[in-house]
């Protein structure tokens, strides 16, 4: 393990993604705010989670439960507000979404703009809407407009995960807090638990055989998270929920009664994501370069994970990792602007790259047969998969700052059966403190008319770059270029 101290750059502000110590902050993210826009490169923690990744101070201590400003100015018009002294204060956000008509293809539908923090986390569930900021707030947004709010007392918002009428969120202080919609007001969310439980955490403080060496010289008690929780994930039953940690660490828990069953000291630096598969399998990948895979194993009533392969070992970092609805196709995105996947039915060999990228890749999402990637270059790659080839359709520009975090939902209603063009709905979350809402559509731009206006062009590229020596499994790779062809397959 590298000593975090030695490192010669600042710990970050405002990121969920633990990059490699290597790696400038200029190689990562060119912009002229590195302050605000720079990322954690650093294993683990100083002290606590609140001595780094520190947020710039808030503009104010909102209420989650206030209403939304909703107005018509464009969404380039600036706005000031005010820190409110009373809960009851308006909230900082205002809506910018244009009317369904002018809307009939890939673009931007709208966006939704706050004052108040960086989004750090997105949740989809229908059309509901689930946003986490800095502002230890989370949102709830019905039809692109605000629906209600809840607040957690401590923690910035790392990541959400719906779980039928509960919600999971992963938080800056390790904790995960748990919350449950009402059943007699939908938009009423009560808190109802933490994980760790506060009776767990008691009886194991008692227990010395419940602590583990979590710093030179320094123990913890195995079931508690010691630095921020980067990732989660549900099993495919959804009776276990994963988290995946700065503190290198995956843990298990049971949802049934919150109970952790499990903790695996899955790498030798941050986990920066966690992906519950198929067949019991379990992927994560770290900022020490690695995808692994575990595999599940019951146990009477509890659960054992067991270490089965490396899929991917290299340099930079792995800050994000995907599986199609499917659970055909493994994807993860790495700090060097790249997405590599492996398919099940190949038994998890490597697939290929996705080139899109000119900086880090900080989040991937998955919906049918499209991929989205949001990157540090504030873009946003949407790619196709047919048969064993990926395309990209188009790229998404319209963030200022980098790309934090993805949600796409598929559009019933904006689905035309006859022609089978599906129709997808993506928000996605950034460090320019807004949320934007696009619509995506699975087919190629055609022309409608002589007279069509082509989109714009798509900022993708592909490399013939051998990739032996990054992917120790590959031999060797071939590129093709067609249709805006944009993958790396292995001949």
């Amino acid at each position: 393990m590298k000593n975090s101290r030695t490192s010669n750059y600042d710990m970050a502000t405002d990121s969920n993604v633990v990059l490699k110590k290597k790696e400038t902050v200029g190689e990562t993210m060119q912009t002229d705010d590195q302050d605000e826009y720079s990322f954690r490169l650093s294993s683990m923690s100083e002290a606590s989670p609140a001595n780094h990744d520190r947020p710039p101070p808030p503009s104010g201590s909102s209420s989650p439960y206030n209403s939304a400003v909703w107005e018509d100015t464009p969404a380039s018009s600036t706005q000031t507000w005010d820190p409110p002294s009373s809960p009851l204060s308006k909230s900082p956000w205002s809506s910018h979404v244009a009317p369904e008509s002018s809307y009939t293809y890939t673009g931007l539908m709208g966006s939704l703009v706050r004052e108040e923090g960086h989004i750090y986390s997105l949740a989809a569930s229908g059309d509901l809407l689930y946003t986490g900021s800095d502002s230890k707030n989370i949102r709830v947004w019905k039809n692109q407009k605000e629906f209600s709010g809840f607040k957690s007392n401590s923690g910035l918002v790392k990541a959400i995960i719906i779980a039928g009428e509960r919600i999971f969120t992963g938080h800056q202080d390790g904790k995960i807090r748990v919350w449950k919609i009402s059943g007699k007001d939908p938009s009423v969310h009560k808190r109802i638990g933490t994980l760790p439980t506060f009776t767990a955490k008691i009886k194991s403080s008692f227990n010395p055989n419940k602590y583990v060496e979590v710093k030179k010289k320094q123990n913890a008690i195995w079931i508690k998270h010691v630095d921020a929780i980067s990732s989660l994930s549900l099993s495919e039953d959804k009776s276990m929920l994963y988290s995946a940690s700065w503190d290198k660490t995956i843990k298990v828990w049971r949802i049934s009664d919150s109970k952790c069953l499990e903790s695996i000291n899955a790498h030798d630096d941050a986990v920066n994501s966690v992906i519950a598969g198929f067949d019991g399998l379990v992927f994560t990948g770290s900022a020490d370069g690695t995808i692994k895979v575990w595999r599940r194993e019951m146990q009477g009533k509890g659960t054992k994970h067991f270490f089965s392969q490396t899929l991917l070992k290299q340099e930079c970092a792995v800050t994000a990792l995907a599986l199609d609805p499917y659970a055909t196709v493994l994807y993860g995105g790495s700090s060097d602007g790249l997405v590599n996947f492996w398919e099940r039915a190949k038994f998890l060999s490597h697939g290929g790259v996705l080139r899109g990228h000119k900086l880090a890749v900080l989040c991937l999402a998955t919906s049918g047969n499209l991929v989205l990637s949001g990157s540090a270059d504030t873009n946003i790659c949407v790619w196709r998969r047919e048969e064993e080839e990926h395309f990209c359709l188009s790229v998404l520009s319209g963030h200022t700052g980098p790309v934090k975090c993805l949600a796409v939902e598929e559009d019933h209603k904006g689905t035309d059966t006859r022609s089978g063009d599906k129709q997808y709905t993506a928000y996605s979350g950034s460090l320019d403190k807004s949320v934007k809402i696009w619509r995506v559509s699975a087919q190629p731009w055609t022309p409608t008319s002589p007279d069509a206006a082509p989109p714009p062009p798509q900022q993708h590229h592909v490399e013939n770059q051998s990739l032996h020596q990054r992917i120790p499994s590959a031999q060797s790779f071939s590129s093709s270029v067609g249709r805006g062809k944009a993958s790396q397959r292995k001949k």
